[in-house]
């Protein structure tokens, strides 16, 4: 019979409540009997023994806040009774703890293997604007290009955003290493570049960051050079699609996968069920030759001496606490509390404060070390794990994943989101109710591991699927909802 509480660690005072508890009902902790003291939604906290005011509430072993009150044991620990611990900037020591994966034979996927090396999951020509201003025609040229679309294309599709102009400084320098990032992703196999001609971020701007490009694969078209700029696109476009269509799937070893990890509407099992499958997938992959990128750095706060004690090296941990630093400095600048997050979804799900979610969201990392730190917009350097800097929006880390080179998004929810990105996005839910009750929305459910299902059974299952997903032989359910919006990350000012 699957428990009523999850004690997750030995040294916890709080455990989850697997189903909805009631005032006076009996739960164990071990051989531990505990009176319920009120109502206790599914995945909230109960403390386990009394917690005086000021002492810690510890879950996964570290602390998530204090207590603001007395809190007998068998109560509802929640908003109402705990506060968070987070400060500002802090001086963090580099003590290394990390767990080498242990080597598994690579597996493999069929794949669009690309003159570079690098390899797709899909084969679809890409109509990527410079500036908002072109959005209507990027959609006008996608239509008519339909024509050109072969068996070996997978989709003709572009993708709008209202940037690109107006931007100053490095905020402008951030729109575009974000577009060039999509401009050399591997799962497109051709790209129409479309300008406009006045705005900041024009064609000649975008070509100084996005390196070396193949002529028969990225085309550009600047619509004020153009009497009919529309005409001339459908050209390109044909040439594109006759190039992107000479593309077959073959067979790869997984070693040329490169994954994001990424969590979004977390409720109390997320910590629980989903995250840390994506861990033991995150380590796997890792020890087959692939890589991962984890990023939210704010859903990093309260957990980051973890990470930083997983950097292989001296100079990663040093990137990483200027990644956390940095990130906070973001937030002060602009006068707001670092500790705002979680959302009203995540409290309504059971998540208390912002280092009860990131101790949870960092799960999704693994256990293997820290290999590099990627600022926003910046390609994948090597394999294992990296960490990436973006914020924890959904929409805007999503395709900051995307942007960075991976071919592939596992998102975690315990609260549902149908949204979609350049990229396929598989949704693990946290919970089976959620899988129930949004088919249409959720990929996988890991909420069977609160039914008691064995995770190594689970890890192995999910492994094979996401192997299928990057064969093309599954297709997400966001790949059927709009994906053409992009959402680029924003820091500075719009004339």
């Amino acid at each position: 019979m699957p428990p009523k509480i999850i004690k997750i660690n030995p040294r916890d005072n709080v455990a989850v409540a697997a189903e909805t508890l009631c005032n006076g009902q009996t739960v164990f902790s071990g051989d531990e009997e505990i009176a319920v003291v009120g109502g206790i939604p599914a995945g909230h906290k109960i403390a386990l023994r009394d917690i005086p005011r000021g002492d810690g509430i510890i879950k996964y072993g570290f602390p998530i806040g204090r207590a603001v009150t007395d809190i007998p044991a068998g109560s509802h620990v929640h908003t109402q009774n705990v506060k968070s611990n987070l400060e500002g900037q802090l001086s963090y020591e580099y003590t290394p703890n990390y767990t080498e994966p242990v080597p598994e034979p690579p597996r493999t996927f069929d794949g669009f293997v690309r003159e570079d090396g690098r390899v797709g999951i899909r084969n679809e020509v890409w109509i990527i604007p410079t500036v908002g201003c072109v959005n209507g025609i990027a959609r006008e040229i996608e239509e008519r290009s339909q024509i050109y679309r072969n068996e070996n294309i997978d989709s003709i599709i572009s993708f709008c955003h209202p940037y690109g102009c107006s931007q100053l400084g490095d905020d402008m320098q951030l729109t575009l290493r974000f577009l060039a990032g999509l401009v050399n992703h591997p799962n497109a196999g051709a790209v129409l570049v479309l300008g406009l001609g006045c705005e900041n971020g024009n064609i000649g701007e975008l070509k100084k960051v996005l390196g070396e490009w193949n002529g028969n694969r990225v085309k550009f078209v600047n619509s004020q050079d153009c009497g009919d700029e529309t005409c001339i696109a459908l050209k390109e476009m044909e040439k594109l699609c006759r190039y992107a269509g000479s593309f077959e799937r073959t067979e790869c070893p997984s070693s040329g996968l490169t994954v994001g990890l990424k969590c979004g509407g977390s409720d109390g099992f997320s910590g629980i069920t989903a995250n840390p499958l994506l861990g033991s997938f995150s380590d796997r992959l890792v020890s087959q030759g692939g890589a991962v990128i984890l990023t939210e750095v704010p859903e990093m706060f309260g957990a980051e001496q973890l990470l930083m004690n997983r950097c292989r090296t001296r100079e990663q941990f040093d990137e990483t606490v200027r990644l956390i630093n940095g990130f906070k400095s973001y937030f002060t600048r602009y006068g707001e509390r670092i500790d705002e997050n979680p959302s009203p979804g995540n409290r309504e799900g059971g998540i208390t404060t912002l280092e009860d979610k990131s101790l949870g969201c960092t799960q999704k990392g693994g256990s293997a070390p820290v290999e590099d730190v990627l600022m926003y917009g910046q390609q994948v350097r090597k394999k294992g794990l990296s960490l990436l800097q973006a914020p924890g929006n959904d929409l805007v880390a999503s395709c900051a994943l995307a942007a960075s080179g991976a071919q592939i998004i596992l998102f975690t929810t315990g609260r549902g989101t149908p949204f979609g990105c350049p990229v396929p996005t598989v949704k693990i839910s946290s919970n089976t109710a959620l899988s129930r009750k949004k088919p249409a929305w959720i990929d996988f459910d890991a909420g069977c591991l609160l039914e008691g299902m064995e995770k190594n059974r689970l890890s192995d299952e999910f492994f094979d699927y996401v192997l299928k997903v990057a064969s093309g032989r599954i297709h997400t359910k966001s790949d059927s909802l709009d994906r053409h919006s992009l959402a680029i990350f924003k820091d500075g000012v719009t004339l």
